[in-house]
């Protein structure tokens, strides 16, 4: 149905529309021009990405600190795990060569041998443990600075001797490059496209604007990490929030000019009311994404403020994208898109949006069963999500086959499960300060055993390494660490990358009420600015955080738990907060997108039934689409070898099915047609303190 709008004015995104259509050419040169610019900049200049691990107000940023003002070592340490059951020694010429090989390696400070005394050697004398430290900190160093190791391990073992590398540097090596992961998603969403739209060309647009957009992010981040600390792992996050953000966007738009033309509008009117109308809906989503994005500064962790730029950047890029790049394209090829939408329509027999009229008018007419059992499955599978273990996955989850894994395994073996997350001592003091920490520890609970306590280059500190009895994911260890850090005073630091750890997860944990609280709050009162009601705000924000934590438990069965054959493990610290932004923001998208149609046909028809009616049965369609395609661009990224990447990519993928099927599709009808008229409710002293945001006029 077209849209008649009277307006002594077109609005700002009309008219941004109209000269889009007008000056189609310059605006897919502009873009061109920004898109082969900022890529050939990114490549000429190349990336410096930086991971940051600082960690304000907590213990282990305190001892980094000291260690850096100390002359302390502060270079990332591998360990090259040796092990031969005949005695770890008994090719000592290969041994001696391996060290070599280690010390020659560029990038390397130094190689500490094994020694029995500082307990580097097995209690059996089969394996052996040689610490090489970088002369750069954990972060720094690109993935190719560490690949000659994983070369020499593998010269260097024969059948008796085995040489395995560890540590978190290793990992990233050992998990090497994603790659098919977008390829795979890309390639699905083309596919469902296809068959919703039955034009090669129809399908290939909102792939073209996801692509124009996330090559320009990408590059412009590129460069952007030369002026601000950026995680390497910004990347591939940047590709699946923007691909599926991207296509999501431009298909909203592009299924609302499709609708406009089947209502018999020209091909300009058609684009200037998609802009117009989904144009909205989508920069208010985008908006929301980008605010709830925002709130992750509240956590105050530099960790993953680069992220955040990265991917509210990216969700900015899209959404202007799908207003200015994609109607020069409608505009361009016009006339063939024209023929094929009309073509496929004259092919389909069925009146567009039947189905989902008979579907809204089941649903309406059981709206307490659509409610009740949408809840109830809602809340069995979000009840894991009080059992999540935040924390960080170790070489222990990797597969069994890397060689992180193998070295993981033969120190837990031959040393104890708690030398793969040894803790740093460091007492800032005298000798005897040192040497009472020393003593306390050598018959404290849950410390198997500890090195006698080294000092500092200046003798300002003292280093000791503690060995817990449990390994570094054991609650044990946790309680371990608190423990030590209250008993032992506070001259005395517990630190290490477990400790670190424990102190980031503590981290989220403290703050993420204030977070949640924080983009909750905004996101219902743009929702009421937009809408001009309050039950609206109300239902969106708690149906909101019902299927985001629907999502979160899914995801705890599947990775804590250790479901569909994935190794058990805690769920990556920053993970919940992270997606919980983007799923709330992307969650709002499909609410504007389908609560908008309705409130049109609100304002036209006045009858609460037919507007829940007739708004289901112009956005279901292209709502279960744009689902099914982020779903499964999301989905891809379970074949990344990632662990983080498989997670974020399983929680928003299934975040999304839940949305648009069982929240959109159930849930939403349910309430709106129980709430009646009284859903358009708004106090009169409220509608004249709120700005007017109106979405429709």
């Amino acid at each position: 149905m077209t849209t008649q709008t009277t307006m002594s004015r077109p609005s700002p995104l009309r008219r941004l529309a109209i000269f889009s259509q007008r000056h189609h050419w310059t605006a897919l040169l502009l873009w061109v021009v920004v898109l082969v610019g900022v890529t050939a900049a990114a490549q000429g200049i190349g990336d410096d990405y930086r991971n940051s691990f600082d960690i304000p107000g907590t213990q282990s940023q305190e001892m980094a600190d000291l260690q850096a003002k100390h002359g302390e070592s502060t270079g990332d340490e591998v360990r090259a795990v040796i092990h031969d059951e005949r005695g770890w020694n008994t090719d000592q010429q290969a041994v001696d060569e391996l060290l070599a090989d280690l010390a020659e390696v560029p990038h390397v400070e130094s190689v500490e041998p094994a020694d029995p005394q500082r307990g580097s050697v097995s209690d059996d004398g089969t394996t052996a443990l040689v610490t090489i430290v970088m002369d750069a900190e954990a972060g720094e160093l690109p993935t190719s600075a560490y690949e000659p190791f994983l070369e020499i391990a593998n010269e260097t073992s024969t059948d008796d001797l085995q040489v395995e590398m560890a540590g978190d540097s290793m990992r990233e090596v050992n998990e090497g490059e994603g790659g098919s992961s977008e390829g795979i998603g890309m390639l699905a969403a083309l596919v469902i496209m296809l068959f919703m739209f039955g034009s090669f060309l129809a399908a290939s647009l909102p792939l073209i604007t996801a692509i124009f957009a996330v090559g320009t992010t990408f590059g412009v981040v590129t460069l952007l990490s030369h002026v601000t600390t950026i995680p390497d792992y910004t990347a591939p996050m940047l590709m699946l929030v923007g691909l599926g953000v991207g296509i999501d966007y431009a298909l909203l738009v592009f299924s609302r000019y499709r609708s406009e033309l089947l209502g018999g509008a020209t091909r300009e009117d058609a684009t200037s009311t998609a802009i117009d109308t989904a144009g909205r809906s989508v920069l208010f989503a985008g908006v929301s994404v980008i605010l709830a994005l925002c709130g992750l500064y509240v956590l105050q962790l530099t960790s993953i403020q680069g992220v955040v730029l990265g991917v509210a950047l990216t969700v900015l890029m899209t959404m202007l994208a799908a207003v200015t790049l994609l109607p020069s394209l409608l505009t361009l090829f016009g006339k063939r898109l024209e023929k094929s939408v009309r073509r496929h329509a004259a092919r389909s027999r069925r009146e567009p949006g039947r189905r989902w009229r008979a579907w809204a008018d089941g649903v309406q007419r059981h709206p307490w069963a659509a409610l009740i059992v949408s809840l109830v499955a809602l809340g069995a599978l979000a009840f894991p999500v009080f059992s999540l273990q935040l924390g960080f996955a170790d070489a222990g989850n990797d597969d069994t086959s890397s060689t992180t894994r193998k070295a993981y395994d033969l120190v837990s073996d031959k040393f104890g499960p708690g030398a793969n997350g040894p803790l740093v001592i460091m007492t800032e003091g005298s000798q005897e300060q040192a040497g009472a920490a020393y003593e306390e520890l050598q018959t404290y609970a849950g410390v198997a055993a500890v090195t006698p306590p080294r000092p500092s280059a200046d003798g300002a500190v003292f280093t000791s390494i503690a060995f817990p009895e449990t390994g570094p994911q054991d609650p044990e260890t946790t309680e371990l660490v608190k423990d030590l850090r209250k008993d032992l005073g506070g001259d005395v630091l517990v630190g290490g990358s477990t400790a670190a750890l424990i102190d980031y997860s503590d981290a989220v944990a403290k703050k993420l009420p204030l977070f949640i609280g924080l983009v909750v709050g905004l996101s219902a009162l743009l929702l009421m600015c937009v809408f001009r009601s309050v039950a609206v705000a109300i239902k969106a924000a708690i149906l909101n955080l019902i299927s985001i934590g629907a999502s979160m438990g899914a995801m705890t069965y599947v990775f804590q738990e250790g479901l569909l054959g994935v190794e058990p493990g805690p769920i990556e610290a920053f993970l919940p907060v992270m997606t919980f932004a983007i799923v709330f923001g992307l969650s709002m998208d499909y609410e504007v997108f389908l609560i908008s149609r309705m409130r049109e046909e609100w304002l036209r028809s006045g009858d609460a039934q037919e507007a829940v009616r007739e708004g289901l049965a112009h956005t279901g369609g292209v709502i279960t689409a744009a689902g099914a395609i982020m779903v499964v661009v999301f989905g891809a990224f379970w074949f990344s070898p990632d662990r983080m990447l498989q997670e974020m990519g399983f929680v928003m993928a299934v975040a999304v099915l839940l949305d648009a099927v069982v929240v959109r599709c159930l849930v939403v009808p349910a309430v709106m047609r129980l709430l009646g008229t009284r859903a358009w409710w708004l106090p009169r002293w409220l509608d004249r303190i709120l700005p007017r945001l109106q979405h429709v006029d």
